[in-house]
């Protein structure tokens, strides 16, 4: 190897390094943000549907989904109060881990007793989940505000 290659090595090496390094600089508060309004939107649009056409919703409910130990109305009112109250919470960083929590125990209803199949499409709802409950929602969440009042007043 002659010098000039080895230098021009060391340099790809060094913009490597550097770009890795800027990339792990990125504060989980920034990464946060998109995670929770991505899986919100999902859940929040899927309540919404829901509530636009009640019976349409109870005759899925009955026909397709058919949750077991449920009555069909039972778990129709249950995910609808679901996807459309932890969305709220997750985009206002409000209760964000117990929030998740909830929705990933619904993504693994609905993995295991509805549409098994759809496990791609899952395994990232749940991945998401994880985050949220493991790490919350970040500085930029009414979580965070509330944290740091109750701390401080201690």
């Amino acid at each position: 190897m002659t010098d000039t290659t080895a230098r021009q090595t060391g340099q790809r090496f060094a913009v490597i390094g550097s770009t890795l390094s800027w990339l792990d600089a990125v504060p989980y508060a920034l990464l946060a943000i998109p995670l929770r309004l991505a899986v919100a939107t999902v859940f929040w649009n899927s309540g919404t549907t829901k509530l636009a056409n009640w019976d349409a919703t109870l005759q899925l409910f009955a026909e397709e989904y058919q949750v077991p130990v449920l009555a069909p109305e039972l778990a129709a009112t249950i995910a609808a109060s679901i996807e459309l109250s932890t969305p709220v919470l997750l985009v206002l960083g409000l209760l964000t881990r117990p929030a998740a929590a909830v929705l990933l125990g619904m993504t693994a209803v609905i993995e295991i007793f509805v549409y098994p199949e759809a496990w791609p499409t899952h395994i990232q709802w749940a991945a998401i989940l994880l985050v949220l409950v493991c790490r919350g929602a970040g500085t930029f969440s009414l979580d965070w505000l509330i944290r740091r009042r109750i701390l401080s007043d201690v």
